[in-house]
C-alpha cells in the first residue's frame, strides 16, 4: 500500500484531461471491449473474488500488471486495510489485513484530493521514506513501479485500488486513465461486497461469543441449582418452611436463565458456518426424541400443575433426521407450551405419518395469540406483542432455532390458535432424507448401520 505519492498530476492539466476523457473517447476499441466486460461482470452480480479476478486478468492485456491490489478505508478514515491482492508471482508479502494509518502517510494526499499517483522506481522511494513497512514489503516482492488510484462512491472515498509492476516506469498517462476508469467501475460494487463480507464476520463473531459466554455461565449456574436441592433436601441442616420457599424460587430463576443459555447455545450453533445435521436412519421418533424431551421438561410441567397427554399411534413409522437437533425441536415446542400455557391446564402432543412424512403437533390450553400477530413466530429474537404474552419472560430464540432445524430437515412447521383459548404448534419432515440431505446420505447411513449390526453379529 506504499504504491502512492511520487508523481502528482493533480495540479497538472493532466488531471483535467482524465476529467474529459472520461467517457472513454480516446481509448482503442481493444481497451473500450475490456472496459465493456468489466461492466458487464459487475452487472452480473459476481462476488467480490470473483469480479477483482477478472479485472486483473482481463487487464493485464490493457496495462502492465503484475501485482494487482484492493484495500478499504476502515475506523472513520483513520485507517486503511489491505482486502484483497494477487500477483504473477508467489509469495505475497503484504496480504489481506495488513493495516496502516493514513495520518502521515502518503496516501492521505491520494485521499483528500481524490487524484491518483504513480511511483516510478521504488527503491528511490523507499530510500526516501525508510519507515514505510509497506514499500519494503512490496520491494521484497520484486515490484518497482506501481499506480494508484482511489476508488469513490458518490464523492465519497471508500479506499484504493494498487497496481504494480516489477519494472520501473511502467506506467505512462495513458495507464493511469484506464486505471482510474476501471476505478469508477468497480467501486460502487466492491464496496457493497465488502460491506456484506463485513457484516458476515461481525455477525460470526457475535454468535461466537454469544456461544462462549453461553457456556461460560452454564456450569456455575448448574452448580448453583445443585447446591439449592443439597439445601433444600436438609444435607446441611433442617430448614424453616420460609426458607425452603426461597430456596425453590432461587432455583426457578436458576433455571429459566439455564433455559435462555441453553436457547442462546442453540442459536450460536446454527448460526455457524459449519452448521449441518447428523443424519441418521431408522429413528424410532418416539423414543429416541419426544420421550427424552418429555423428560427434560417433565419438572416445569409439575411445577405449572399441568396435565400432559400424548396420542401417538401404535406403529410410527421410522423417520429419518438428526436426534439431536430435533430434541432441540421439541424441547422448544414443549417449553413454549408450558411457559405461555394455562396453569394447571392441558397439553396434548400428536404424532403420526402420511403421505412419506412424519407430522408433530404440540397443542396448549393458553391465551394463544391473534392472526396479525401469526408473522412474527419464527423469527430471530422477534416476540409477539401481545399484552398477555409479554408478560411471560422469552428470548424469541427458540422458536428461530426450531424453524432453521425443521428447514435442515427439509420440512415446514406452522402455528394455529383460537385467542384466549389454546395455541399450536406444528411440524412435518420427510420420512426418508430430502431437501437439504440427499437420499444418497440415506442410502450410506443405511449401509453403515448394516455393516455395524453385521459387525455386531461376529462379536
Amino acid at each position: 500500500m506504499a504504491d502512492s505519492g511520487a508523481k502528482d498530476f493533480g495540479s497538472s492539466p493532466f488531471f483535467e484531461f482524465v476529467q474529459e476523457d472520461a467517457s472513454g473517447d480516446t481509448f482503442s476499441p481493444e481497451e473500450i471491449s475490456v472496459l465493456d466486460r468489466v461492466n458487464q461482470k459487475i452487472a452480473a452480480g459476481q462476488s467480490l473474488d470473483d469480479v477483482m479476478n477478472f479485472v486483473f486478468d482481463a487487464t493485464r492485456e490493457i496495462i502492465p500488471c503484475d501485482r494487482l491490489g484492493l484495500a478499504f478505508v476502515e475506523d472513520d478514515g483513520r485507517r486503511v486495510i489491505a482486502h484483497w491482492a494477487r500477483a504473477t508471482y508467489a509469495p505475497l508479502l503484504l496480504r489481506d489485513g495488513f493495516a496502516q494509518d493514513i495520518e502521515g502517510s502518503s496516501l492521505k494526499a491520494v485521499l483528500d484530493t481524490g487524484e491518483p499517483r504513480i511511483i516510478d522506481d521504488l527503491e528511490q522511494y523507499a530510500r526516501e521514506h525508510p519507515d514505510s513497512i509497506s514499500t519494503r514489503a512490496i520491494l521484497q516482492e520484486g515490484i518497482r513501479s506501481s499506480m494508484t488510484c482511489p476508488l469513490s462512491v458518490e464523492d465519497r472515498p471508500i479506499g484504493f485500488l494498487f497496481r504494480s509492476s516489477r519494472q520501473p516506469n511502467a506506467y505512462a498517462r495513458h495507464h493511469v486513465r484506464l486505471h482510474q476508469a476501471i476505478a469508477e467501475r468497480i467501486s460502487q460494487a466492491v464496496e457493497k461486497a465488502w460491506r456484506i463480507e463485513r457484516l458476515r464476520v461481525a455477525n460470526r463473531a457475535y454468535f461466537e461469543i454469544l456461544g462462549f459466554v453461553s457456556h461460560e455461565l452454564k456450569s456455575p449456574l448448574a452448580s448453583i441449582v445443585m447446591d439449592v436441592y443439597a439445601l433444600n433436601n436438609g444435607m446441611f441442616g433442617p430448614l424453616s418452611d420460609a426458607q425452603r420457599d426461597k430456596l425453590q424460587r432461587m432455583v426457578g430463576k436458576a433455571q429459566y436463565l439455564l433455559g435462555m443459555i441453553e436457547e442462546y447455545i442453540g442459536l450460536s450453533c446454527i448460526e455457524s458456518d459449519g452448521f449441518e445435521g447428523s443424519f441418521r436412519a431408522g429413528v424410532d421418533f418416539c423414543a429416541e426424541v419426544i420421550e427424552p424431551a418429555l423428560g427434560i421438561v417433565d419438572s416445569l410441567a409439575r411445577d405449572q400443575l399441568m396435565r400432559m397427554d400424548s396420542e401417538f399411534p401404535e406403529t410410527l413409522a421410522f423417520a429419518a433426521c438428526d436426534t439431536g437437533l430435533m430434541t432441540i425441536v421439541m424441547v422448544n415446542l414443549l417449553g413454549n407450551a408450558i411457559k405461555y400455557g394455562t396453569r394447571e391446564g392441558k397439553i396434548r402432543i400428536r404424532a403420526g405419518t402420511a403421505n412419506g412424512r412424519l407430522s408433530v403437533s404440540v397443542w396448549n390450553e393458553g391465551p394463544g395469540f391473534p392472526l396479525e400477530e401469526k408473522p412474527r413466530l419464527f423469527r430471530k429474537f422477534s416476540r409477539l406483542q401481545t399484552p398477555e404474552l409479554l408478560k411471560r419472560k422469552g428470548t424469541g430464540v427458540g422458536l428461530y432455532s426450531t424453524w432453521r432445524i425443521i428447514q435442515l430437515h427439509g420440512g415446514r412447521i406452522w402455528a394455529d390458535s383460537e385467542l384466549g383459548q389454546w395455541a399450536e404448534f406444528s411440524f412435518e419432515i420427510p420420512l426418508a432424507l430430502g431437501g437439504t440431505a440427499d437420499a444418497e446420505a440415506l442410502r450410506a447411513a443405511e449401509r453403515k448401520d448394516r455393516v455395524f449390526d453385521e459387525d455386531d453379529d461376529q462379536f
